[in-house]
This record gives C-alpha cells, structure tokens and sequence, in this order.
C-alpha cells in the first residue's frame, strides 16, 4: 500500500487526515451494501411476480374436441391423426377410433404408441403416412432412449386383435398383428406450431408448415420439457401447461424457429 506524507503538516495531522478518508470510505461502503441489498430484494420480488404471472397466466377456456384427449395432429393433407398416451388409451385408439380404411401405426419397441389416421372414406396419401410414422416414433420409447431413427409399421384396422396366440398373453394396451406389414423409417424429429385457432400443435415439421405456417423444431436432448416450454410461450402466446404435455417423454432440445 502507498501512503502519501503532506510535508506541511505533522504526523499526527497526517494521521488524523488518513483517519477521516478511512471513515468516509466505511460509510461509503456500508451505502453501498444498503442499497444492493434493496437491489437484491427487488429482482427477487421481480422474479418472483414472473413466476406467478407464468403459473397463472389465465388460459382460454372452450369446449375440447374428443381427440384432445389423446396425441393428436392434423397431416399436411388435413387428415387427423390420433394416438394412446399409455396402455390404457392405446386401446381406446383401436378399439374405439379405428374404423375400416383407416390407417394404424405402430412400432416393435415396447412402450411405443398406437396411431390412427382418419381416413374418412377419402384415399391417405404416402405423405400423411409419412407424418404418422414420425409422429409414432417420436412418442415411442425411442425418444428417451436418444434414437436418431426408428422403423415404424402401418397395417389396417382389421389386422389387429386381442386374441393372443395360444401360449401367450396380451397385456393392455397390446394388440396381435397378423398378416404382413409395410414399414417406414422416420427420423426423431418433431416440431410445434400454433393452428388459426389458437391450439398449439405437434407433428411433423411438413405438417406445421401446412397448417401453422411457422413454428420450432424440437430434438431428442437433455433439456427439460418445462424449461423448453418456457421458451415458447412467448412465442406462442399461451399458457405453459398447453405446450407440456405436447412433447415426448424425455429429454429435449429447442432446434431452429421454422419461418
């Protein structure tokens, strides 16, 4: 430390001099803890009036449809597409939604979900079977497991069953598949857009170019889905808990802003 001695005056004025700046620079320091502790205290009430305005940001009530129960999308050709969250409702999906010329998607990996596209008496093209399969795999045990691929197979209705073969047993959710099966090998990729309606939606990223118009890839990562949602309802303008239960089980990361 460097002292500088005024010639002028004794040591003791010296001293004195050095005992003055020593307080002033105390006070100057306890001014200074003072007011970053009010500082401190207002983010913290800041961050804490986010917290709440995110958690309670009020949400548009309306009449759901019968298939926001389930996972669901419509396909860049507008067929609707729908699919189990569990066992459970994997066997509404086919027992209950599956129709004659419909289309049902599924995987040989445990834990993966059934899938049906609505046909509506109308033709599926390859490209609405394509977005199914994505979306299948994507909500497949696959995801989690930080696959970059998956096959997927589609059948008719008519070709599942609840009868096992003998020896077996059909646990919920699980159908026998007879016959043969086409097989399609989609990419774990999914993206989320917002319908004119005001519904967030997931599925491929050719579905939300179609209907959205724009919209934000998301990936198999490390992210947590909360913390990925937080990021987008700005973006989308909605509620966190509309864009939560949208994603995959897993870990997740935010790819680039489709425009």
């Amino acid at each position: 430390m460097r002292i500088i001695i005024d010639s002028r005056k004794t040591i003791e004025q010296n001293a004195a001099a050095y005992f003055e700046r020593a307080k002033k620079a105390k006070r100057k320091l306890e001014g200074a803890k003072k007011a970053f502790s009010i500082a401190q205290g207002k983010m913290s009430a800041l961050a804490e009036h986010v917290l709440v305005k995110e958690k309670h940001a009020p949400r548009v009530l309306r009449k759901k449809e019968w298939y926001e129960n389930l996972r669901w999308f419509f396909s860049s050709d507008g067929f609707l597409c729908v699919g189990g969250r569990d066992a459970a409702t994997n066997e509404i999906v086919v027992k209950k939604h599956a129709m004659k010329g419909d289309v049902v998607f599924h995987t040989d990996m445990a834990g993966s979900p059934f899938v049906v596209v609505k046909s509506e008496g109308k033709e599926i093209p390859m490209s609405t079977l394509e977005e199914a399969a994505q979306f299948t795999a994507c909500f497949s045990r696959a995801w989690k497991n930080g696959f970059g691929y998956l096959e997927v197979f589609y059948v008719a209705p008519e070709q599942l069953s609840k009868e096992p073969n003998s020896g077996e047993f059909l646990p919920k959710g699980a159908f026998v598949v007879r016959g043969s099966v086409q097989y399609l090998k989609p990419k774990l990729e999914i993206a989320l857009g917002k319908l004119p309606d005001g519904r967030v939606m997931v599925a491929a990223q050719s579905a939300i170019e179609k209907r959205c118009g724009k919209g934000y890839l998301v990936l198999p990562g490390n992210e947590k889905a909360s913390d990925v949602a937080r990021r987008l309802i700005a973006s989308f303008d909605v509620h966190i808990d509309d864009i939560i239960p949208l994603l995959p089980s897993g870990g997740v990361k935010l790819g680039k802003e489709m425009k």
